[in-house]
């Protein structure tokens, strides 16, 4: 029954969002838009404002769903923890999608808004500030990824939240290696610029 249950997870995590919004809103795969992402931020870029927010809203809540769904299996704060991880594999390799997802950031926070609402509270400043002074969400996600899991082991949340915390950093990080070496190079998109087709 854990196992099941662990699949659940996952299987919440893999639902395509952005994918199926881009669907309904504009008749096309979104993985043939812009940058080829499922996220919110490409949505925003291809689509507009209204099918990137429930884009972005529908990641988070089925972050925060699957984390509920992991802690039916035990209270532990492991298997919370396990919730988040799965969630954050099955957004960023997706089932449905033959494994190619998004990069996990907004199901992320949904998962974690479950467990660490105050380090989310930290990472959530962090990534306003960071959007607001230069518009690359790229640099801010990842930036506010690296100051949650340093939030959830200074405010004290159980070591297994810590160590969830610091794979899902890693994670999102190493999902947006692209995104850093266009910011190096001087090639990333700011928040707002239209996307061309890729």
């Amino acid at each position: 029954m854990s196992l099941l249950g662990l699949a659940l997870v996952y299987l919440i995590g893999s639902i395509p969002v952005g994918f199926l919004i881009a669907r309904a809103a504009g008749g096309f795969d979104i993985r043939g838009k812009g940058s080829g992402n499922i996220g919110a931020t490409n949505v925003l870029r291809t689509l507009g404002a209204v099918p990137a927010v429930l884009t972005l809203l529908g990641d988070v809540a089925k972050g925060y769903v699957a984390v509920r769904a992991a802690e039916v299996i035990g209270p532990e704060p492991v298997w919370g923890a396990a919730g988040v991880l799965l969630a954050i594999v099955g957004n960023c390799w997706p089932i449905f999608l033959r494994f190619k997802g998004g990069k996990g950031v907004a199901t992320a926070l949904g998962a974690f808004l479950a467990l660490a609402p105050k380090a989310v509270l930290v990472a959530m400043a962090v990534w306003i500030v960071l959007t607001a002074a230069f518009r690359y969400v790229s640099l801010a996600s990842t930036v506010a990824c690296v100051a949650f899991a340093i939030s959830v082991w200074l405010l004290g949340y159980p070591q297994a939240y810590g160590v969830a915390a610091g794979c899902a950093a890693a994670l999102i990080v190493w999902r947006h290696r692209e995104n850093v070496k266009r910011l190096l190079s001087g090639t990333e998109h700011r928040l707002g610029e239209r996307a061309t087709t890729a």
